[in-house]
């Protein structure tokens, strides 16, 4: 077991990521990629990444192994600005910092040339390492960015909730059931047994879509608090043949007559569900704000659900609606957000202390 101690200064300073973070997206990814289980979730996904990768898979395998630690360079604070961001700050990793981390992998002596050269601070080995990182990130990860910026926008809403309600605690209770809060420690489901003192630094919330099981952290204390969970998926898992170039909001405002449009296509009460979803409501919400019995706005939404335009997840003993990307373009008009920076471009924290079976 994990256990997060918290002060009242830690509690102030407890937050969200904004967005998904690019190398967790992609480490954790790689994990999922090597799992041969037949599944609903990664399944499809993983059938599709093989296809696209070319090498990098074996030239990752040493550096991040299928169970347990592997070095917290990999995963730069950074990771949630983009990929580009990311990256940049990969390189600018110290030379004594990379050595260390590389030196805790259990088969350090076993370790390509490559690898030791990289230990070892020399510059072709790093540019290879971006270069391997960069070209999966762009097989695997970046087709599915719209589907996965989705799913974390669904449960930032649903965090967000609980936080207007109820606070810090609030929050930290809504987590999922690895997760425990029983103040002033954050009890979290792990492989091996340890604390870790916040310190007034506060924690960082980073909800995962690759993430599976266990949470994940850092197993350098001294780095900035980190806290990487799964977040609850869909029956149908990763879409195939995902669109590009459309990222979710959370509230979306109709295009100028957009919701007039929309009434003729899929009627006027199923538009005006859709609109009201906006940045998430609950079902009860719904039917208040589109003046519909619960079972009606149930239904709606069901439909919706169906057709990929609402994403609903479940949050105690309510159900919390929110956008897919698709259901966003379609109130805009089909007119795409540009995502940032190096984020979720088409081509064109386990033990980290003997952590974590991810």
């Amino acid at each position: 077991m994990l256990r997060v101690h918290f002060s009242e200064l830690d509690l102030a300073r407890l937050r969200m990521a904004i967005r998904p973070d690019a190398l967790w997206e992609t480490v954790l990814s790689f994990h999922r990629l090597r799992e041969n289980r037949a599944e609903t979730v990664y399944g499809e996904w993983r059938s599709e990444a093989r296809n696209r990768l070319n090498g990098e898979g074996r030239l990752l395998a040493p550096l991040i192994p299928s169970r347990g630690y592997f070095p917290d360079f990999l995963t730069p604070a950074e990771g949630v600005i983009g990929c580009d961001a990311a990256m940049d700050a990969l390189r600018a990793t110290p030379a004594e910092r990379m050595h260390a981390e590389i030196d805790r992998l259990p088969s350090a002596r076993a370790l390509p040339g490559w690898i030791r050269g990289l230990a070892q601070g020399e510059r072709r080995p790093l540019d290879r390492l971006v270069t391997v990182l960069r070209s999966y990130h762009e097989a695997a990860v970046a087709p599915y960015w719209p589907h996965i910026q989705a799913r974390i926008e669904a449960d930032r809403a649903a965090r967000g909730r609980a936080l207007l309600d109820g606070g810090a605690d609030g929050l930290l209770s809504s987590l999922p059931p690895t997760m425990r809060w029983r103040a002033p420690v954050l009890e979290v489901d792990y492989p091996v047994d340890r604390d870790l003192e916040l310190r007034g630094r506060g924690l960082l919330l980073l909800p995962s879509f690759f993430c599976r099981r266990m949470p994940v952290t850092y197993l350098n204390p001294e780095l900035t608090p980190v806290l990487v969970y799964p977040v609850e998926h869909a029956r149908s898992g990763v879409p195939a043949q995902p669109r590009a170039g459309i990222a979710p909001a959370p509230a979306v405002p109709a295009a100028p007559g957009q919701t007039r449009v929309l009434g003729k296509l899929v009627g006027h009460t199923r538009s005006a569900v859709l609109l009201e979803v906006g940045g998430g409501c609950t079902t009860s919400e719904l039917a208040r704000r589109v003046g519909v019995s619960l079972a009606s706005a149930s239904q709606h939404a069901s439909v919706l659900r169906e057709a990929g335009l609402v994403h609903t997840l479940r949050q105690g003993g309510a159900v919390l609606h929110t956008l897919t990307p698709l259901g966003a373009a379609l109130l805009r008009g089909g007119v795409p957000v540009a995502p940032a920076r190096g984020v979720g471009r088409q081509s064109s924290m386990p033990v980290r202390s003997t952590p974590a079976t991810m």
